[in-house]
């Protein structure tokens, strides 16, 4: 099925093998179509590593930009390249930098360098990517994340039950410090209840819940019947634990989330909640039960988040910032 949208209305691109084409038309605006990007052969790969041009003729394409979400897609779009300027995310690669084999990496720069633009959803990975690519390589933006505000609505009457939930299981979130942390908040308050949503399998502690699998309409209800949101996250350069975040924020709860680089971009210490040392359960307790024992604190720092969200961290927002990339 392709899916068809006129100039104006909030969109927002995935990945999995999807890519976003906006085609452009005269005058009365833009048409945003998604398509499936077929996989990439055999063919295909052996023709670039051979060094030989690679995908379709950019020229005859249909769209005037396709898009994809983040570099999982990426090889598709360029073997498919459905427009005539190719742009993507570039979200996890710097995990991977300084870790992964050298010829894998080297293959998944040459495509990354092959497309006219590319975006980081924190400033210092945009800087990494950068020197990365190296001189030659593509721009790449800073896009300022954002989530849908509206489906994630302000819960104005802040919990009268003492309630701390952690949702999200992304490759950098530390369970282990989350758990440890949570551990020394029920020594401390055994009252509070403890919700988390995670794949790990490190054994929870006493009176802390686990799910594996969390629905949105679910983790609105979650967020909105929270005290606090804890994000635990190891050490990373793509703000880890931001989605989470800003929804929690959206309803209108503090988080306490660690303080990896690009996350003050996301989070205001000591006004939407508080960014702590990664990997330090002391400290994320700490800030958690100071929360939990100033119920007035909390939620007038929840009213903030919600009024940050609004301001800047919407879809609509991150949509707006999308197309200036690809002007």
């Amino acid at each position: 099925m392709v899916r068809t949208r006129t100039a104006g209305e909030t969109w927002t691109p995935v990945g999995d093998g999807t890519a976003t084409i906006a085609v452009a038309f005269p005058a009365d605006g833009r048409r945003v179509t998604d398509v499936e990007l077929p996989p990439v052969t055999r063919l295909q790969r052996l023709v670039r590593n051979a060094g030989l041009p690679t995908g379709r003729s950019r020229r005859r394409a249909a769209a005037d930009v396709a898009l994809c979400w983040d570099e999982g897609t990426v090889e598709r779009l360029v073997a498919s390249a459905p427009g005539r300027r190719l742009f993507s995310g570039a979200i996890w690669v710097t995990d991977r930098l300084g870790i992964e084999d050298s010829e894998r990496l080297a293959a998944h720069r040459e495509v990354l360098a092959s497309l006219d633009g590319l975006w980081c959803l924190s400033r210092p990975q945009v800087d990494a990517v950068r020197a990365w690519l190296g001189p030659e390589g593509p721009p790449v933006s800073y896009l300022q994340f954002g989530i849908d505000e509206q489906f994630y609505r302000f819960a104005p009457e802040y919990p009268e039950r003492p309630k701390v939930v952690s949702l999200g299981g992304d490759r950098d979130r530390d369970p282990a410090t989350l758990f440890a942390a949570l551990e020394l908040v029920r020594q401390e308050r055994p009252d509070v209840e403890c919700f988390v949503a995670t794949t790990s399998s490190l054994p929870a502690p006493d009176g802390v819940r686990t799910v594996e699998f969390v629905p949105h309409a679910r983790a609105r209800d979650l967020y909105a019947s929270a005290s606090v949101v804890a994000l635990a996250t190891r050490p990373n350069l793509h703000a880890s634990g931001m989605t989470v975040g800003l929804e929690a924020l959206s309803v209108g709860r503090p988080v306490v989330a660690c303080a990896t680089p690009g996350m003050d971009d996301y989070f205001r210490d000591g006004e939407t909640g508080f960014l702590v040392t990664p990997e330090d359960p002391a400290a994320m307790a700490a800030r958690i039960l100071e929360l939990l024992a100033d119920r007035h604190m909390a939620a007038a720092m929840g009213r903030h988040g919600r009024e940050q969200v609004e301001r800047g961290h919407t879809t609509a927002a991150m949509c707006r910032g999308l197309l200036e990339i690809v002007a």
